[in-house]
């Protein structure tokens, strides 16, 4: 067995002494927007067990019954959801996949880390209100293009098949959302609509929104702020975790934050621009590869959750 392989089967061996769903904290955000690097930063310490991609339908029997991209509404009550994110939260979903980067043999709490639920975050943060939520950020015109370099799915159309989503939040967009063509194009839309939903949905301060850019370009008080919202101690042994790429990263490193501006082009980023615009999310990301988190409180104050 190599020792990736090796290292693998390990990460099932561990006691989870954690309770409910107020010993976790939940990590989300767009595909390739660097969930896994944000939960290894916060695990330096390895005092919580990771639980890798829990809500993946194809890889956790329990959910079986979730779209790629599920919404629902903060009302739903439905035992379907309800009971397998319950159990999630809860530390009682094991497999090989779920723990594939799970490293420490006893941990208390737990850190619950997903690409798949930023349209489920509105009902989340209404239902396990104890679970402390982090959303992280960054631009999408690099979500896009390592997504494409990737050649992952597209699975726009997919997630637009909710007639519930379309009624609650993205009726006046529906129309153009669903003439794109363009490959890129379509996943910037899809960045959109994953990040747009939940910050509409929940109130200022109820979620931490943290900035892929501002971790790497001066992240100590990008940790600061995230490590409070958290009730955790901060220190160098954190800022150290930051130099290691995560595991499921394809680059050697930690790239720059304008790396993607050299293989985009310029018509693609005015696009993408005017895209972000009809969801109001230029005020967050513009052409520049840096963002405005005074865009993301005015958002989340003048939207109906804020």
């Amino acid at each position: 067995m190599n020792g990736a392989l090796l290292s693998r089967a390990l990460g099932g061996f561990y006691v989870d002494l954690g309770g409910g769903p107020e010993d976790a904290v939940f990590v989300a955000g767009s595909g390739r927007s660097g969930t896994t690097w944000l939960a290894d930063i916060l695990n330096a310490r390895r005092e919580y067990r990771l639980v890798f991609e829990p809500f993946h339908s194809g890889k956790v029997r329990e959910c079986e019954g979730f779209r790629r991209r599920q919404y629902l509404r903060p009302s739903d009550r439905h035992e379907a959801y309800l009971g397998p994110a319950r159990k999630i939260l809860s530390g009682k979903v094991r497999n090989s996949w779920v723990d594939r980067f799970h490293r420490t043999f006893v941990a208390r709490r737990r850190i619950v880390k997903d690409v798949r639920v930023n349209l489920m975050l509105g009902w989340l943060a209404k239902n396990f209100p104890e679970t402390p939520i982090v959303l992280i950020l960054r631009h999408p015109c690099a979500v896009a293009e390592s997504q494409t370099a990737l050649g992952w799915k597209d699975i726009l159309n997919e997630t637009m098949q909710q007639r519930d989503l379309i009624q609650d939040h993205l009726g006046p967009m529906e129309r153009e959302i669903l003439a794109s063509k363009d490959s890129f194009e379509r996943r910037v839309f899809l960045w959109c609509v994953e990040n747009y939903v939940p910050l509409r949905q929940i109130a200022l301060g109820r979620i931490h929104v943290t900035f892929h850019e501002r971790l790497v370009e001066d992240p100590e008080p990008e940790l600061h702020r995230l490590f409070d919202y958290l009730g955790k101690d901060f220190g160098d042994d954190i800022l150290q975790k930051l130099k290691i790429p995560s595991p499921v990263s394809r680059e050697q490193a930690i790239g720059g934050v304008e790396d993607w501006r050299r293989t985009v082009p310029q018509e693609s980023r005015k696009r993408a621009g005017e895209i972000l615009a009809l969801f109001g999310l230029d005020r967050v990301y513009g052409e520049g590869p840096m963002p405005d988190p005074d865009g993301v409180r005015a958002l989340m104050r003048s939207l109906p959750g804020g």
